[in-house]
């Protein structure tokens, strides 16, 4: 893939993140999701790819915006792979919380591991830790591990779990390991990502959520050195079904970071309300600021971007 095609990436997820953020806490959960998905399916119009979507906002039938098998740009451009979510935290933006992002990937044919709607175990941590965690591992053996890469205490590492009732003894061991903790209202594909910034304050991620949003964050990783284990975990029988529809018929298979996210690589995510990762959309008269990162499994290349969008001047799509 074109290395330029990274940055035409950022520009899709730019214009999700502008017009969700729009919406930001107005409490209207679908229009806030539905915005930034209409504004990233015109923005796809100008990338030249022919793309097509394999981790989207659910099945043909179930959507009709961005669903998966849809096909995206201009279909002047190389046969693409694309796993993508408009707004990662809906909720998070309908009601002005942290941790919403735009986001999209991009891989050769093949590169992403293809599976239904359902929920996932991941552990996440940053390049330090690779090589060095695994899922079959109680949360004090891999915190032990990590710290120990990491030259630190288990004291000193912060741990991110989505704050559900079904982490409730893993919150408690956590708690026990001596480990700090980060309780997420949503937005665990920020937090797992954010392992890899030094700077966030998150060091590992731990825990059952989306699978899409799993598959978003091996493609991150695979672009910043770091490490992911994940196993499927269907929440009920008819997502079970679904699962084994799709081929996948081992559910206590781990997958591995090149497992669910292979070959050439490009991440791209925008910022839509403050987060561990990046700062969300500031509006202006007239325009708005917004924070990206782009980034490239190739190379490792990781760029922070700034925009200043003026709307009077924005391109239509």
């Amino acid at each position: 893939m074109d290395r330029n095609l990274a940055l035409e990436a950022v520009r899709v997820t730019e214009a999700a993140a502008l017009a969700s953020a729009r919406l930001m806490g107005r409490g209207d959960i679908v229009a806030t999701d539905r915005a930034g998905a209409e504004a990233m399916r015109k923005a796809f119009r100008s990338i030249a790819i022919t793309g097509t979507i394999v981790i989207g906002e659910g099945e043909e039938g179930e959507s009709d915006v961005l669903y998966a098998g849809e096909r995206v740009g201009n279909g002047n451009g190389p046969e693409i792979d694309v796993a993508l979510d408009p707004l990662e935290g809906a909720t998070i933006c309908a009601t002005g919380g942290f941790n919403a992002l735009s986001i999209i990937a991009l891989a050769e044919r093949g590169g992403f591991l293809r599976c239904p709607d359902t929920y996932m175990d991941k552990i996440v941590v940053g390049p330090e830790g690779r090589g060095l965690v695994d899922l079959d591992k109680s949360p004090s053996e891999n915190l032990r591990a990590l710290a120990e890469a990491k030259n630190a205490y288990v004291a000193d590492l912060t741990v991110a779990v989505l704050d559900r009732p079904r982490h409730e003894r893993l919150v408690v061991e956590i708690r026990r390991a001596g480990a700090r903790i980060k309780l997420l209202t949503d937005g665990d594909a920020a937090a797992g990502i954010a392992t890899a910034k030094p700077d966030s304050g998150v060091d590992m991620l731990l825990g059952v959520g989306g699978s899409s949003q799993g598959v978003l964050t091996a493609a991150a990783m695979r672009c910043t050195g770091g490490d992911m284990q994940a196993r499927l975990r269907p929440r009920n029988e008819e997502e079970a079904a679904r699962v084994q529809a799709a081929g996948i018929t081992d559910l206590t298979r781990t997958y591995t970071l090149d497992e669910m996210a292979s070959g050439s690589v490009m991440f791209a995510a925008t910022g839509v309300t403050n987060g561990d990762l990046l700062r969300g959309v500031r509006f202006f008269m007239g325009g708005a600021t917004s924070h990206s990162v782009v980034m490239r499994s190739r190379t490792r290349t990781i760029r922070f971007i700034k925009a200043t969008h003026r709307f009077d001047l924005k391109p239509e799509y």
